[in-house]
């Protein structure tokens, strides 16, 4: 009796496991029958269904490099290209014929001229076109050594710099009585509200331009509410094992430094962007207004700090998480652009913010109970208010 019951128990567990996957053997039965046998409809398809996502054009001395992704069900040729109104020679690597999902790059030896708009057009065996523009000429910057280190120091001017001279803020905020730090903090949550909608925005528009099927614009959700969840557990997991109010407040300036730190990484894509698509003089334009824009962003990195004692290395620490990314964004912008990496990214930046969001209203909950005041005060309605009207009028000077 005593050697039948462990024979029963692994009887038991195996037909758990059948039952389990019993769905999932008569589904895969099922689009096997469908895929040989078909749905027995006949009628031909009215038109070809076919999708070539121009996903970038490379200005050299040789012409154009065009590359193309075939997001479409089905695989197409490219039959002919048309450069400004006339057909024109292309060859295809690594082949015309792209498979589905599949990438190629058309070299067309076209003298473009510098300053002019130029428009490519594919067509394909079944004669449907797809257009790309180029809004004015000029030589894409190769990726050499000296790209890389310009690239850098407009990463470092536009995240590093402004993020630590917000920080400097430091010392004077520290002096502020218990109502002057709940409004400090309050003010962060202003700042930090303004970025999570405004990364949202950015996130949805490029997932508007990046193939449909890759469902860019899901992405950016989909990317904010599990970077929300995530980080939501990563924090109560931390609050049980901290007891010290400074240790928590350490950690809150953190993750603040990280979520601003991605919303710094778009911030660079666009620079980078800019720079490789020529527009100079934009991208000028953009370094001078997220400088600006970004030195409000140390304020907010240090709020949670003020009641306790932090090392020089932690500032360091901090303007580094906060301000670096930007020489990454820098980097992808200029060099390898993808709207739907980029639309991912937006969007797990916004569910980092918004979570630090909850983050620091815990914090103001927290010490508003202890000081025996209300959460919503004037002072803190005020904070919340001048955060975002600050980010606002900074946010100006990018757009306009």
């Amino acid at each position: 009796m005593v050697q039948i019951q462990p024979i029963q128990t692994k009887q038991n567990k195996g037909m758990l496991w059948l039952l389990g996957l019993l769905p999932l053997l008569l589904l895969i039965g099922m689009i096997s029958m469908l895929s040989n046998w078909g749905t027995g409809v006949e009628e031909q398809q009215a038109a070809p269904i076919e999708v070539l996502n121009i996903e970038r054009i490379v200005l050299t001395d040789d012409g154009f490099e065009v590359r193309v992704l075939n997001s479409g069900p089905e695989p197409l040729t490219i039959a002919q290209v048309v450069v400004d109104g006339s057909f024109w020679n292309a060859s295809y690597a690594p082949s015309s014929t792209i498979e589905r999902f599949g990438a190629a790059t058309a070299y067309i030896p076209y003298p473009w001229v510098e300053g002019d708009p130029h428009e490519i057009k594919f067509i394909t065996e079944n004669g449907l076109i797809f257009v790309g523009e180029v809004p004015a000429a000029i030589k894409t910057p190769s990726a050499d050594g000296n790209r890389f280190l310009q690239y850098s120091l407009i990463g470092i001017y536009v995240g590093v710099i402004p993020v630590g001279l917000g920080l400097l803020w430091y010392p004077f905020m520290r002096r502020f009585p218990s109502k002057g730090i709940q409004a400090v903090l309050a003010f962060t949550v202003g700042l930090l509200f303004f970025l999570a909608i405004d990364t949202i925005q950015e996130g949805l528009e490029l997932g508007a331009e990046a193939p449909g099927v890759f469902q860019g614009t899901g992405l950016v959700w989909f990317g904010a509410v599990l970077s929300f969840l995530f980080l939501l557990a990563v924090d109560q997991t931390q609050s049980k094992k901290s007891t010290v109010a400074g240790d928590y407040g350490k950690q809150v300036s953190f993750k603040i430094a990280g979520g601003i730190g991605l919303h710094n990484l778009g911030e660079g894509l666009a620079i980078g962007a800019a720079f490789a698509a020529g527009e100079a003089a934009l991208g000028t334009f953009l370094i001078i207004g997220f400088t600006l824009h970004n030195i409000t962003e140390g304020i907010g990195i240090a709020a949670p700090l003020l009641k306790t004692n932090p090392t020089l290395k932690t500032f360091v620490a901090l303007a580094v998480l906060g301000g670096a990314p930007a020489i990454i964004g820098t980097w992808i912008g200029g060099f390898v652009f993808n709207q739907t990496l980029a639309a991912m990214f937006f969007g797990i930046g916004a569910g980092a913010i918004i979570q630090v969001i909850f983050a620091i209203a815990r914090m103001i909950v927290r010490d508003a109970k202890a000081d025996g005041k209300a959460t919503v005060s004037w002072l803190n309605f005020g904070g919340v208010t001048l955060g975002i009207l600050l980010m606002y009028v900074t946010a100006l000077l990018v757009n306009f």
